[in-house]
C-alpha cells in the first residue's frame, strides 16, 4: 500500500519471490505493527485553584445524535495501513473497516504485489491501538447520513474480496468511502496511508461535518 477515550483527566513461485525479497533486504511482516506512540491531548481545559465559573452548555445537535467516520493511518513494518473507525460518539465500542490480506502469513502479502489475493475487511493488528496511529481525520454525520454511510461500509466490506498493493489496496478502500460521503479525495491511491489521510484533511479544509450536516446547523465536537 504505497500511497492513511478516560473521562477523569485522556492487519514453485513463492519461494522465488521470497528469495528476491530477502536478497534485497526487505523484511515484511504484515501482521506486526511497530511505531512510536502518539500522544493525544484532551480538548477539555483544566483549571487550577478556585473553581471556574460554569461554562454555558453547547447547543444541542439538531440531528438528535452524533455519528462519525474516522479516517485513520497507522504504522506497520511495510508502508503503513489505512482504515476507518466508525460509530456513535461517546461510546467506547467502535467498528473497524479496512482492507488487508486474509492471513498473517507474509506470502500472500508478497504475491499481492503481483496479483490479487484473498482479503479481509475487518480490523487488523494495531488498528485499535492509539500508539501506532500516525494520522486521523474524523467527520461527523447526521442520523440520516450515518444510516446510509454505515450501510455502504458494510456492503463494501461484504463485496471486497481481494487485495492488491497497486490497485485494490487499503487506501483505495477508504477512498471509496470518503467519496461516498461527498468528501474531496487525493487523486492517487498510491500515497503512503499517513500522507493520504493528511491530504484528505487538507483538501476538505479540516471540515468536521459533511456539507449537508453543516447546512443543517449540526454541531460537532472538535477533534
Amino acid at each position: 500500500m504505497f500511497d492513511l477515550f478516560n473521562r477523569k483527566r485522556l492487519v514453485a513461485i513463492v519461494a522465488g519471490l521470497s528469495a528476491v525479497v530477502l536478497s534485497t533486504g526487505i523484511a515484511i511482516d504484515a501482521a506486526k505493527a511497530q511505531g512510536t506512540p502518539l500522544t493525544r491531548v484532551s480538548a477539555v481545559g483544566q483549571v487550577d485553584g478556585d473553581v471556574a465559573a460554569p461554562r454555558p452548555p453547547k447547543p444541542a445537535a439538531k440531528s438528535g445524535g452524533r455519528y462519525y467516520v474516522d479516517f485513520r493511518a497507522r504504522t506497520a513494518a511495510s508502508y503503513g495501513h489505512a482504515f476507518i473507525w466508525y460509530g456513535k460518539s461517546g461510546q467506547r465500542a467502535v467498528e473497524v473497516a479496512g482492507l488487508h490480506p486474509a492471513t498473517d502469513s507474509v506470502i500472500p502479502y508478497i504475491l499481492g504485489h503481483i496479483l490479487p489475493v484473498p482479503a479481509e475487511t475487518g480490523k487488523s493488528y494495531g488498528d485499535l491501538d492509539e500508539q501506532y496511529l500516525t494520522a486521523s481525520y474524523r467527520v461527523y454525520l447526521t442520523d440520516a447520513e450515518a444510516q446510509k454511510v454505515f450501510a455502504y461500509i458494510k456492503r463494501k466490506q461484504a463485496t471486497t474480496l481481494v487485495w492488491n498493493a497497486a490497485t485494490i489496496n487499503c487506501v483505495a478502500f477508504i477512498s471509496d468511502i470518503a467519496q461516498y460521503m461527498g468528501l474531496e479525495v487525493p487523486s492517487s491511491n498510491l500515497l503512503y496511508p499517513e500522507d493520504w489521510v493528511n491530504r484528505l484533511r487538507a483538501l476538505n479544509r479540516g471540515r468536521k461535518v459533511t456539507v449537508s450536516a453543516d447546512s443543517a446547523g449540526f454541531q460537532s465536537d472538535a477533534r
